[in-house]
């Protein structure tokens, strides 16, 4: 094994000799002496025993090469590529001549995102062991004049707004002069000179959005009040910032796109639920605070954007929205003859608009299933032509792969739910297969989406069906059903869950008495409340980053989302209120331990800034406090998930395994200790 290998696998109990660093276990976030040796996930890991057509690395292995994006002019295409070690570094290959040089190299810390800056400048954003302080990097397309643009310790930068009529400057937004709160900065990426733009000097009624028009002014601010109001100011050119609106924290009105296809400056796209129970896109007058124009709902949906042209005077390209599937609607020309070349060459997919070119004539194109993986696209304007540019997981071939079905059933107080059942072929043979229940994180605004789902293909490939729920509270199928789960987190939210479970066991596809649950961040949050809530209903549970205890959740959240305490506690629930604080407690699994029947399998990411690694050690020390045989990996290189291939790896190795123990075998009715 190799020595970087080695460093991201130690676990803290030993000293790194090799380096001469000492790392003791008091250095460490969390009770390191709770933690699974390697050996005894290494033992879980091999349970996995059978003759697959595919393999975990299959799934989760990095792909050789993916995030594409064009150049602003055309002439380079940027992608990542991975090395034989798992890093993967991002290269630029000139479309004229082929040559491909590395401009960007990942090392220690993964690369968490890039883009094009303009035609010889990058830039990259890192964090450290998934702290999620992310620094915001510069450089030129041979990897020459790397700058950080953001180089403050502690601090989050954020990536604002690309300046298309500025090549030399970018906004961002750092919480550097308060870790609370963030302020916009105008940024010479090639000097590194900063200019504050905007003072987000009241914590107490912070500023949480802006808004730049093209040039890179100011335009509109949202200011969170008392809490959970929100007020949104102007600049209408009279005298600074008016108040334009006062509304709940709970209303939508976002400013999309400034509509620039016009002489008259304040017209501009909002989306909006003030009218209506879906999100819808309006046009709207700022200056007079009236709208203009309903220019696109859905009746079922919430709408999610838009797209506009800057070549052809800012003329509207298309919507989208989330039903079943991602919905595209075509409305300029261009849009509707690749819609339409879409469904000729390659029917039943979806795609997504990635970039384009500053001309558009170039689009970057993706395009997936519920059994594609991925594959990368160039789609030429002129020409009405696609081509094909890279298949990013070409190991996986789609008729091995299993279907994503959308479901739809009511719950047991009459709402009606949408979700997603994926089956292996022996279901759809009609045996009934053991089934992983998988709640989503989140929770509120988040939802399950059709398409390929790598966790769901792996769990399918062992004979596993996977159960996914958009619960009350889930987003884009508009405020009543979002509020509807309002303080119903672990409780309502649950019974949802539920419920599908009951629907998928009814239809005949799965095993009522072989059903798993597994989720992340409020995924594993609704495993350990689904273990305690019905101890009977499920075989086994895997916890990823899930909260244990919402009172230690709400004191150790990351110091930006303070300003917003008020707005979590009237989404999830306030201990200061006595009825609620007694939910707290009926809903926090650390609470009731004692009704865990069945095994548990915890993991946790020891740098998490949102879900603290005391979350996972109290759930695992009061079970094994009981006698229970509770693996746990920690992995302390990492943070709300993990990033890291050979850390990924180990965990659906090891998740496997767990799976194959509990739901196949079924060696054991309790996991105690013998």
């Amino acid at each position: 094994m190799k020595t970087t290998q080695k460093i991201k696998n130690f676990c803290g109990l030993f000293l790194l000799s090799f380096l001469g660093i000492a790392i003791n276990a008091q250095d460490l976030p969390g009770n390191t002496s709770l933690v699974s040796s390697d050996e005894e996930l290494l033992a879980l890991t091999k349970l996995d025993e059978g003759d697959y057509r595919y393999t975990v690395e299959d799934y989760f292995g990095n792909p050789k090469g993916f995030t594409f994006r064009f150049s602003p002019d055309g002439k380079y295409l940027s992608y990542r590529e991975r090395d034989e070690n798992g890093k993967q570094h991002i290269y630029v290959k000139n479309l004229a001549t082929g040559e491909a040089k590395m401009a960007i190299e990942e090392k220690e810390e993964l690369v968490r995102g890039y883009g094009w800056l303009n035609n010889q400048r990058l830039y990259y954003l890192m964090d450290k062991g998934g702290n999620e302080n992310y620094h915001i990097y510069a450089v030129n397309l041979d990897g020459k004049d790397l700058k950080d643009l953001t180089p403050f310790d502690g601090v989050r930068a954020q990536f604002t707004e690309l300046l298309r009529e500025d090549k030399d400057h970018l906004i961002v937004s750092m919480n550097k002069n308060n870790p609370q709160v963030f302020e916009p900065y105008k940024v010479n990426h090639i000097t590194g000179e900063l200019t504050q733009l905007y003072s987000n000097d009241d914590p107490n009624n912070p500023i949480f959005g802006y808004n730049f028009d093209k040039d890179g002014k100011l335009k509109s601010f949202t200011r969170i009040r008392d809490g959970v109001e929100q007020d949104i100011y102007y600049e209408d050119g009279d005298e600074g910032y008016k108040l334009l609106k006062s509304l709940n924290w709970k209303d939508n009105f976002v400013i999309q796109n400034f509509n620039y296809g016009t002489a008259y400056p304040h017209d501009a796209y909002v989306v909006s639920n003030l009218e209506s129970d879906k999100a819808e896109i309006q046009l709207y007058d700022l200056k007079e605070d009236k709208m203009i124009e309903r220019v696109f709902v859905n009746d079922s949906y919430d709408v999610q954007s838009m797209g506009l042209s800057r070549t052809r005077n800012y003329e509207v390209d298309y919507f989208s929205y989330e039903g079943e599937k991602n919905i595209l609607v075509p409305i300029s020309d261009p849009y509707k003859a690749l819609d339409s070349k879409m469904k000729e060459e390659l029917p039943g997919k979806q795609y997504r608009v990635l970039d384009t070119t500053e001309d558009e004539n170039l689009f970057m194109v993706y395009v997936d299933s519920d059994r594609l993986y991925g594959v990368y696209y160039a789609y030429n304007v002129a020409k009405n032509e696609l081509e094909e540019l890279y298949n990013t997981m070409p190991q996986l071939k789609e008729e091995d792969m299993s279907e994503m079905r959308p479901i739809t059933f009511t719950s047991r107080d009459g709402i009606t739910l949408h979700g997603y059942i994926t089956l292996p072929k022996a279901a759809l043979a009609g045996e009934k297969v053991p089934v992983i229940v998988n709640p989503h994180g989140g929770p509120q605004g988040i939802r399950d989406s059709w398409g390929f789902n790598p966790e769901a293909q792996l769990f399918a490939s062992r004979g596993y069906a996977t159960l996914q729920v958009n619960f009350r509270i889930s987003g884009g199928y508009g405020r009543e059903f979002l509020e509807s789960g309002f303080k119903q987190i672990g409780r309502k939210a649950m019974d949802d869950v539920e419920d599908g479970l009951k629907y998928v066991v009814e239809q005949g596809w799965v095993d009522a008495d072989k059903a798993a649950i597994y989720g992340g961040s409020h995924g594993g949050y609704a495993v350990l409340r689904g273990l305690t809530k019905t101890p009977d209903l499920y075989a086994c549970g895997v916890d990823y980053v899930g909260v244990s205890n919402l009172f230690t959740f709400m004191k150790t959240i990351p110091p930006y989302w303070k300003p917003y305490l008020k707005i979590i506690k009237e989404i999830w629930y306030d201990e200061d209120v006595a009825e609620e604080k007694t939910i707290m407690e009926e809903v926090s699994p650390v609470y009731h331990v004692d009704k865990i029947e069945k095994p548990l399998f915890v993991v946790q990411g020891a740098n998490d800034p949102r879900v603290n690694i005391d979350e996972s050690d109290q759930i695992v020390s009061a079970l094994r406090a009981k006698g229970f045989d509770v693996p746990y990996m920690v992995k302390y290189d990492e943070g709300h998930g993990f990033g890291k291939e050979e850390n990924r790896l180990e965990l659906y190795k090891a998740m496997m395994g767990f799976y194959a123990k509990h739901l196949d075998k079924q060696e054991i009715p309790k996991p105690l200790k013998d």
